[in-house]
């Protein structure tokens, strides 16, 4: 197949989006990609980590906040320079072919169904603590419907939801911060400047250098969700300076976050603490003397939960919507309320945390045990498509539209195929690794059944669409990217989507 050659085109906001509402404002979009990185993973899941690997656990957060810094980064590029609704979907789309397209847009969106599932079962847990009277599948269908009406109302409810748990995410992770660090020097009442917890107890890496490496996999997991600013551009005032700005402002505070966060509760509590799988953040405040740091936090992790379905129900509709533009997914999806809001996108994206509740409590240890494994390296997957697309679409615009990368990937093309073969070498240490190969092999299935689902669809189109063209002399014509300005020709134009009355 062809290259794509960058031509004078639409701008990609006014068409690739039309009928979405550009209502997301620079706050919301800085919030929305920092609220993606800080959820329930961070506040439980990272104890787990801190329990297999020791105080080095510090170093697999370093390596997995560095390649989702990377990975975002390459997705900022691409933003900026084509701001689309879809995002990365047009990107591999473009860069890789209509199979990458379909490939990355289907992965994500099963990627956010489950993550709405999980997430709707986790905080009914949490409320459940609180409210033993009511039975748990009543209130994770509570939840469910209370994120969906926000997300159906319109984008900008989206937006100020998403800002405020963020917001609060952002602010109880900043308090942690400064009560560990007061702590740790000893400025606390009846404390003194103390980190030997990092080495007391069999060493900084009591497992050995093995579990440092292995633990980058659940780590890259729990950074999951930043790309969501890049998603949330095409509905934004300034796509192109939002996302950038988005981008640039993740970087250090992933690592703040992340990294200064884990250093504090390995100093503050002993690795083998059993309270650390429990909640790591829960322990270091106990440990500190913090009154009710117990309800405080599970107050926070229903914070966080409640953040990545809100996030889930979106991202999942917006890259269906997305998938429509090419015939990748149904047309009636791509119908919008008048509020400019893909309705039938968003309930579709339902339809499996409904279905996902049901079997967490018919049939936990089955369908439901299946559904958690199996989107266990899609994150990955499209991780890895995200930064084989850079490599080749930086290839055409330097080319073709150097003035389009106003946010260039750092050291290229030398950290982009860094990212490729780091995110590849994570994805064959899930195969190999006992723990992992379960979540490896269903997460395959995953990435093969819709690969099967594109070629069964591409093989009964070309029988609807009857024999191709043959093609002039001198090969095939490449298909025409968008450009800057100008308007589209009749045959590049997408469609506009229908609105409900």
């Amino acid at each position: 197949m062809g290259e794509n050659k960058l031509v004078d085109g639409e701008k990609p906001e006014q068409g690739e989006t039309a009928g979405l509402r550009s209502e997301l404002k620079q706050r919301h979009m800085t919030l929305i990609a920092l609220g993606g990185v800080i959820g329930a993973g961070l506040f439980v899941g990272s104890g787990v980590v801190i329990q297999e690997t020791g105080p080095a656990a510090i170093i697999s957060f370093v390596l997995a906040g560095g390649l989702v810094i990377l990975v975002m980064r390459m997705l900022g590029e691409m933003a900026v320079a084509r701001p689309s609704a879809g995002s990365f979907y047009e990107y591999a789309r473009l860069a890789l072919g209509p199979w990458g397209g379909f490939t990355i847009g289907w992965l994500y969106w099963y990627f956010w169904v489950n993550v709405v599932a999980l997430e709707a079962v986790a905080g009914a847990t949490q409320i459940h603590a609180w409210l033993p009277g009511v039975p748990l599948w009543a209130i994770s269908l509570g939840l469910m419907l209370l994120l969906t009406a926000v997300n159906m109302f319109s984008v900008k409810s989206f937006g100020e939801f998403e800002y405020w748990f963020s917001s609060i995410k952002v602010a109880a992770i900043s308090v942690f911060l400064i009560l560990g660090l007061v702590f740790v020097v000893g400025l606390w009442p009846g404390a003194h400047a103390d980190v030997g917890n990092l080495t007391a107890h069999e060493g900084f890496a009591p497992h050995g250098i093995g579990p440092v490496l292995t633990s980058v996999i659940p780590a890259v997991g729990f950074f999951t969700g930043a790309e969501i600013a890049a998603l949330a551009a095409a509905e934004s005032k300034e796509p192109g300076r939002n996302v950038a700005r988005a981008t640039r402002s993740v970087v250090l505070r992933v690592l703040l976050f992340y990294v200064g966060s884990i250093f504090l509760v390995v100093a503050i509590v002993p690795w083998n603490d059993g309270s650390i799988t429990d909640g790591p953040y829960i322990s270091a405040l106990q440990h500190i003397g913090i009154p009710y740091a117990g309800t405080l936090m599970r107050i926070l992790v229903l914070v966080a939960v409640l953040s990545s379905l809100n996030a889930g129900l979106y991202s999942a509709s917006r890259i269906v919507f997305a998938l429509t533009r090419h015939r990748d997914a149904p047309s009636g999806l791509t119908k919008l309320s008048r509020r400019g809001v893909p309705q039938r996108a968003i309930l579709l994206a339902t339809v499996l945390g409904y279905v996902s509740v049901v079997f967490a409590y018919v049939s936990p240890d089955t369908v439901f045990s299946f559904i958690v494994h199996s989107y266990g390296a899609v994150a990955l997957f499209v991780y890895l498509l995200v930064a084989l697309s850079q490599l080749r679409l930086r290839r055409r615009l330097e080319r073709e539209d150097p003035g389009a990368l106003t946010l260039k990937m750092w050291g290229y093309p030398y950290l982009s195929w860094f990212t490729v073969a780091a995110m590849a070498l994570v994805i064959l240490t899930m195969a190999v690794l006992p723990s992992t190969r379960l979540d490896f092999g269903t997460s395959l299935l995953t990435l093969l059944t819709v690969l099967g689902a594109y070629g069964v669809i591409r093989l009964r189109r070309r029988a609807a669409d009857g024999p191709a063209p043959t093609p002039p002399s001198g090969g095939p014509r490449p298909t025409p990217l968008p450009g800057p300005a100008g308007p589209p020709a009749d045959s590049q134009r997408p469609p506009v989507p229908a609105r409900e009355q």
